[in-house]
């Protein structure tokens, strides 16, 4: 590991030591870092991070170190609420809200059949919640209806290793991570939405000079400044960056012609799409000078071991499972895969969003099996021991698609778990129309945006509350222990699903209950004995093996006990047509392939390397809309703020929504900053005050997307526009036209804001994320 000491981070607030401390992992992003809960007269009171923790050897970044005030906030939801007649959200007793709810999916189910009830559920709750998610809706519901926020964030990562190996989970581990030579960080950055990754990796960076840091990134963020390359492109255009970068590899013979001809198909198809990208017409096209990207091609093409990243810089951009297909390909021309230090780690974005994809919660079915492949189908049929006609097959629904099915209505009710669509979806007032259509259930510790268009209100627990395990993003399985029980009047997601399939009466085909488990524990039991022999096999995992061993990487068998840090290692991938996860899509419309086409493609056991076609965003800038708008996350805040903001330090810090723009525009919209100015797009507008700079690039302008109280006009979403990558259905939050117009004479409140929201017209904010974050830097220009 590249750690070479501990620094045990914490935050506690108690009077005396706590009573105890909880073995959890965070529960933020996906880096998975290990830590304890502080708990004190049955109270959580702080937090300190796992010192034995390989991840993090004992650090915490500022969201996750603050993360436990939300569960002694005030307003925490301790009741159900149903929406009376007078149209207010009123309390309820759980047997009135659980027996609505119930009430209402049968008369759904009567009348309109199949896929008529949505469940649409979080990156950020737990592997069993999550299968037993895809029990329920799949078998016992009979719906193709399953989804969840990860659809926003990383479902790019899971299609594009369907397309090119044949089954998900990132190749590449952390721990490729510390022994690669070269480190492409692209659209990932890393220091706001990993900040403990990312110090380690500049922990071992200021000792050692590597790895090689490579950024690609429209902004200059504070990844990119401690870039030894940063490759600034257009927006947009990260297809065409990797097209050009590819045929300069080819053209410099820096392939590995064996490891093409031993394991993989396709060369030919992909070449041909390369021919038009020469090193002029990528510059052109990117706006990156052609000596950076000779140069770029000269360090890919040479170095002995190489990891890519990608986070929402690639996933939420045009072309986004296609840019993330051409990365794979690279590794594959060069064979850097399978090896030490080598191989594509497509990130996640939230903390357990791997596990939703790997047990079935949305997607395809639970452990990689196929729903379009009838023998996948009747082995899930076996597992549960349901008819297999009774399951759903075919292509799963988008979030987007459901949404059109809600407008249309076919959807009768839609379950919302544990996230806050009406501030994270694109286009937001478009889908709260679609929502307010539908009965809607939001299942959440707190009421959010979303709650303004629920019938039905659910309190769930929190993070501490409730027991089970995660999927990190390199695979890892971390185990969370509960620290306290929770708030009275509230339940786990966990506790609620057992409830309802209870209620709805649903049974297997001998007449036992479909669900027979009553815990966790016992659901993640099951769950291995599905898991069994498939490319994720969990089988030689325990709750007590995780605990002690502090997490493992799957597959974890009897021939792997203590897990696999890299998959691939053999050079024999997953697709064959009786492990394939899918039988992939058409790489240019996102067509599914039939059984034939896909036995046509002749894998069978090597990766597939996809012809990757460039097509500029859908939406472009034009002289109504005459500037780009992007989104993202900061350092501060996750997602939606349902917890961060709860946080004093984190909240008091980043309280409000602002505009990046590039100084040289700014001063020709005559705008100082900390003035409001109002953004326009063709779907709505907000009025945020501006930060010149030269973070952004001219004719850019950033928002945050956490913000989007319905009482304000602050949210990114309402101005983005809901077109998707044709595979993985992916909103493009990162390219929507738009423009600025000045609000003389009113000044926002972040000209007096501290710390991160002062610092308006600095080229970027003051604390580096791979440093302590309490610290400031001292060196800083």
């Amino acid at each position: 590991m590249a750690w070479d000491s501990e620094r045990v981070d914490s935050n506690v607030y108690a009077k005396g030591e706590p009573d105890r401390w909880v073995y959890s992992t965070c529960n933020i992003c996906s880096v998975g870092c290990g830590c304890h809960i502080a708990v004190k007269d049955n109270q959580i009171v702080g937090i300190r991070g796992n010192a034995a923790h390989p991840i993090n050897r004992g650090r915490l970044g500022p969201k996750g170190e603050n993360q436990w005030y939300a569960n002694n906030s005030p307003d925490r939801l301790r009741t159900p609420m149903i929406r009376g007649k007078d149209g207010r959200l009123a309390p309820a007793t759980w047997e009135e809200a659980m027996s609505l709810i119930v009430s209402k999916a049968q008369e759904a189910l009567q009348t309109k059949g199949r896929n008529s009830v949505a469940i649409y559920s979080t990156g950020q709750a737990f592997l069993e919640d999550y299968y037993t998610i895809a029990k329920i809706g799949r078998a016992g519901l009979q719906t193709h209806l399953l989804d969840a926020n990860t659809r926003l964030c990383t479902a790019t990562t899971e299609y594009c290793l369907l397309q090119s190996f044949g089954a998900d989970g990132s190749p590449a581990s952390y721990d490729d991570i510390d022994a690669a030579e070269t480190l492409m960080l692209f659209g990932h950055n890393m220091a706001e939405t990993g900040t403990v990754l990312f110090e380690r990796i500049m922990n071992r960076k200021r000792k050692t000079g590597k790895p090689y840091l490579i950024v690609v990134d429209p902004r200059k963020t504070l990844t990119a400044s401690e870039a030894d390359l940063h490759l600034q492109l257009y927006p947009g255009t990260n297809a065409a960056l990797m097209n050009g970068l590819i045929r300069m590899l080819l053209d410099g013979g820096y392939v590995d012609w064996d490891f093409i001809h031993n394991h993989t198909v396709g060369f030919e198809r992909m070449a041909e799409e390369l021919a038009p990208w020469t090193v002029e017409s990528t510059a052109t096209v990117t706006g990156i000078p052609e000596e950076q990207l000779r140069q770029a091609a000269q360090l890919l093409g040479t170095t002995p071991s190489l990891v890519t990243t990608t986070l929402q810089g690639a996933f939420q951009s045009a072309d986004a499972t296609t840019t993330c297909v051409a990365i794979n390909n690279m590794h594959l021309l060069r064979g850097l895969i399978g090896k030490p230090g080598c191989g594509p780690l497509h990130m996640a974005g939230q903390p357990s969003s791997s596990s939703n994809r790997t047990v079935g919660g949305v997607g395809t079915y639970p452990a990689q099996r196929n729903s379009s492949n009838p023998k996948h189908i009747e082995e899930t049929a076996k597992l549960w021991n349901v008819d297999p006609h009774k399951l759903p097959i075919g292509p799963e629904k988008g979030i987007e698609e459901i949404i059109d099915l809600m407008e249309q209505d076919k959807v009768s009710l839609f379950w919302n778990i544990g996230t806050n669509p009406m501030v994270s979806l694109p286009n937001r007032l478009r889908a709260k129309a679609a929502f307010e259509k539908t009965f809607v259930v939001v299942q959440d510790p707190f009421l959010t945006e979303t709650s303004a268009v629920a019938d039905v209100v659910l309190p769930a627990a929190l993070w501490g509350e409730k027991e089970g395990t995660m999927e990190n993003a390199d695979r890892m399985i971390n185990l969370l222990r509960k620290a306290v029980e929770p708030p009275e009047g509230v339940r786990s997601d966990f506790d609620i699903l057992l409830d309802f399939a209870a209620r709805m009466d649903f049974r297997d085909k001998d007449g036992r209950p479909l669900i027979s488990y009553t815990t966790p524990e016992q659901c993640f039991e099951e769950w291995k004995e599905v898991s069994r022999g498939r490319p994720c096999e969990m089988t030689g995992i325990t709750y007590e093996k995780l605990e002690r061993l502090n997490g493992l990487r799957w597959p974890v068998t009897d021939r792997s006990p203590e897990g696999t840090p890299r998959l691939y290692a053999d050079f024999r991938f997953s697709t064959d047509l009786q492990t394939a996860q899918s039988y992939t899509k058409d790489q240019l419309t996102g067509r599914n392939l039939t059984e034939q086409e896909y036995k046509a493609i002749g894998a069978n056991g090597k990766a597939i390397l996809q012809p990757t076609r460039y097509l500029p965003p859908v939406e472009q800038p034009t002289s109504e809309y005459p500037m780009w708008l992007t989104t993202g996350r900061l350092v501060w805040h996750w997602h939606t703020r349902t917890k961060t903001g709860r946080a004093p330090l984190l909240q008091g810090i980043a309280p409000k929504a602002y505009a990046e723009i590039h100084e040289e525009d700014a001063s020709a919209l005559g705008l100082i900053p900390g003035q409001m100015v109002r953004v326009v797009s063709p779907r709505g507008e907000i009025e945020v005050p501006v930060r010149p700079g030269r973070v952004v690039q001219k004719g850019l302008i950033f928002v945050p997307f956490h913000y989007g109280s319905w009482e304000g006009r602050e949210a990114a979403n309402e101005i983005t526009a809901d077109f998707t990558d044709p595979l993985s259905k992916q909103p493009m939050f990162k390219q929507s036209k738009c423009r600025v117009e000045p609000l003389f004479n009113r000044m926002g409140d972040g000209v007096d804001e501290p710390a991160y929201a002062t610092t308006i017209s600095s080229e970027l904010p003051p604390i580096p994320s791979y440093m302590p974050y309490r610290e400031k830097a001292a060196t800083r220009e």
